[in-house]
């Protein structure tokens, strides 16, 4: 029996193995995609040949790294984005291992590429008042400053990602609960509660937006969903306004995410224990909440206050060598 084609098992691979039998999300199922067209286009560059040419041999060990190389140096990835794309290569390749015997090993040989360590980056959160600010910065007078006012005031009040509040529908909502339904990674859905304000903000809004239960909560000029780019611009635009009366804001990066990061530092800073905190921002485990617990200077500052300092002796030292005493003096 003939072995299937590389065309053909990567076809197989996205409507069989993503689609049919793991029931991957849209938002995995997407960033496979682009990884993909990526690669191709790298390869067919590369080989001269057309992506429904290639055999799993031209894609070789070589191959994947001088790609992986191309998207961080040519394409300015960070190392992280380098490793996702790596993941959906690996998975590919797993998968193609069970069909194509005669390869197996090209095949080992991309398996067994490491990922790179990543730095982990600082996190940083806004305090009440930069996040006040931030709010408060669109003009609630019109359409959309109203809208970005009111998602601003979600994101804060749940923590969602860019891409559960752009997922929102209006059927989300149960105002009288009050809580929205918010639809996150790996078709995870959680239910949030919402503040007294924010209810009363989201009335006042639904009674300009109008629309039917299926549609976006927030949606763009032209009616429909929001994009990440779109959202990231609003609240660049708002940043923007809110250093006039906020100006510690000018020293700060302000993203979809940052604001995420925001709420659960102040949870975390009202006392909150951190695996709940891990249920509210929808993290598959506590330890991914952590980060939080390690960038939060005053809650290790309250926990140092707890402990009595010992008594120290106050000592000036004298270096007797004359080596000592010229390390001593740079």
């Amino acid at each position: 029996m003939d072995e299937p084609t590389f065309a053909c098992l990567l076809q197989r691979f996205f409507l069989e193995r993503l689609m049919s039998q793991k029931n991957a999300s849209c938002h995995t199922i997407s960033s496979y995609r682009d990884t993909f067209r990526l690669l191709l286009a790298y390869a067919g560059g590369r080989t001269g040949t057309s992506p429904s040419s290639l055999a799993i041999g031209d894609l070789d060990e070589r191959m994947i790294l001088g790609f992986l190389d191309h998207i961080e140096a040519d394409r300015g990835n960070t190392a992280s984005s380098r490793n996702v794309r790596l993941a959906a290569i690996r998975s590919f390749f797993r998968y193609c291992s069970y069909f194509v015997p005669s390869s197996l090993g090209v095949i080992q040989k991309v398996l067994a590429i490491p990922t790179k360590k990543t730095m982990q980056r600082e996190v940083r959160a806004l305090s009440v008042e930069e996040m006040q600010a931030i709010i408060d910065a669109p003009d609630a007078t019109t359409w959309g400053g109203l809208r970005d006012h009111t998602m601003f005031a979600i994101f804060y009040n749940t923590g969602a990602r860019a891409s559960e509040v752009i997922g929102m529908k209006i059927m989300d909502l149960s105002l009288n609960t009050p809580s929205v339904r918010i639809h996150g990674k790996g078709r995870k859905d959680r239910v949030m509660p919402l503040w007294k304000s924010t209810v009363t903000l989201l009335r006042t809004w639904l009674q300009h937006r109008g629309g039917d239960p299926a549609d976006p909560l927030f949606p763009s000029a032209r009616g429909k969903p929001m994009t990440r780019h779109g959202v990231e611009y609003r609240l660049a635009m708002a940043k923007t306004e809110a250093e006039r009366r906020c100006p510690s804001l000018k020293k700060k990066h302000v993203s979809p995410h940052s604001v995420r990061h925001t709420t659960a530092t102040h949870l975390l800073q009202s006392g909150i224990d951190i695996s709940v905190i891990a249920l509210w921002l929808g993290h598959e485990s506590p330890v991914t909440t952590h980060r939080y617990l390690q960038a939060d200077l005053d809650t290790k500052k309250r926990v140092l206050e707890k402990l009595k300092p010992p008594r120290t002796k106050h000592v000036l030292f004298k270096p007797g060598d004359d080596l000592l005493k010229f390390l001593e003096s740079l």
